[in-house]
């Protein structure tokens, strides 16, 4: 009998990243659901007797559709697929009646012991037709590599997150990454709608490998630094200008290190990477970005904004690769670093 499968995961790279990891004896239809109002409509329809969900996306996330699953009692049997690998999101989602948890990038080895331990599917594992029936190719137009960009950032921003929550004992929560090609003018303005008025604070790691180089930055509004302080266990009293360092520093190396390592296995690829160095502290943005950005005409900007809510404390991560490289990056992607 055949089984209806329903990837839901607002990005077309992850979701044909998930077709093709199911096995190729399984007998099943594949449905794709963007979000997670279009998967409940869907399995209302009959079409998800399985459901792959990711947890971050637009007008219905994970948690959000779960909760309707469960509430409404939707005959559909739950896989949580994501980027965001948090212990607390884990038991969140279990104790809502998620059946398990695969964290990204696929690891084909993990999907078929779930399916064989819940009774889903227990044949052959092979997925080699699935692969080529769905193959990316690296050639793509400019929507295509944002989305790609936009799934690596992702799965980096999860591990990191993962990293952070693990240090702070806090849940971190994560957005959907904002990635854009941008002009450096442009930068600033973006960043300036998310920032306006503020005190910064930043530190940058440069990296590099054969081909491919970048920037990523941690940008602290100024308000928020002796919060994040008292989380690593320092006493906000305390803080001076070289507690403060020490503060952005721990952070940019949990945040920052993470992201670098996920990249690295998702591109197949090995970063160098120098020191962190305070980029300034207590300036307004553009100050702070003025001499970096200008450097490069055009830039892939992926911009991460980490959030604890119960502390009011918000921080974003940016990462930078210059226009040259990026085309390199889309293809060690799609090729999963074999090209």
């Amino acid at each position: 009998m055949t089984v209806s499968v329903l990837i839901c995961d607002d990005s077309g790279f992850a979701r044909k990243a998930m077709a093709r990891s199911l096995p190729d004896g399984w007998d099943i239809s594949i449905s794709f659901a963007e979000h997670g109002q279009q998967a409940i409509d869907m399995i209302k329809e009959g079409k998800g007797d399985v459901l792959f969900l990711d947890l971050n996306m637009p007008v219905l996330d994970g948690y959000q559709t779960m909760e309707i699953i469960r509430s409404e009692d939707l005959p559909s049997l739950v896989i949580v697929v994501s980027g965001d690998v948090q212990e607390q999101a884990r038991k969140r989602m279990l104790a809502m009646g998620a059946v398990d948890f695969i964290r990204k990038p696929i690891d084909n080895e993990k999907l078929s012991s779930i399916l064989s331990k819940y009774g889903i599917y227990d044949g052959d594992t092979s997925a080699q037709q699935r692969e080529q029936s769905t193959q990316l190719s690296d050639t793509a137009d400019e929507d295509e590599k944002l989305d790609a960009f936009r799934e690596l950032a992702n799965v980096a921003m999860g591990q990191a997150g993962e990293n952070l929550a693990r240090v702070l004992n806090e849940f971190i929560e994560l957005p959907i990454p904002n990635v854009s090609l941008l002009h450096s003018n442009e930068l600033h303005m973006a960043l300036d709608e998310v920032n306006k008025n503020s005190q910064m604070s930043a530190v940058s790691k440069g990296f590099i490998s054969t081909g491919i180089s970048g920037e990523a930055l941690i940008l602290f509004n100024d308000a928020n630094v002796a919060s994040m302080a008292k989380l690593l266990g320092s006493n906000p009293d305390d803080m001076n200008d070289a507690a403060e360092i020490e503060t952005l520093m721990d952070v940019s190396n949990i945040l920052i290190g993470a992201c670098l390592n996920a990249l690295s296995e998702q591109l197949n690829v090995k970063f160098t990477h120098n020191s962190p160095i305070i980029l300034g502290m207590h300036c307004d943005l553009y100050e702070l970005m003025n001499n970096h950005v200008n450097r490069w005409d055009k830039v892939l900007a992926i911009e991460i904004a980490y959030a604890i809510s119960k502390h009011d404390l918000n921080f974003e991560l940016l990462m930078l690769i210059p226009d040259q490289d990026v085309d390199k990056v889309f293809k060690r992607l799609v090729t999963q670093g074999d090209g």
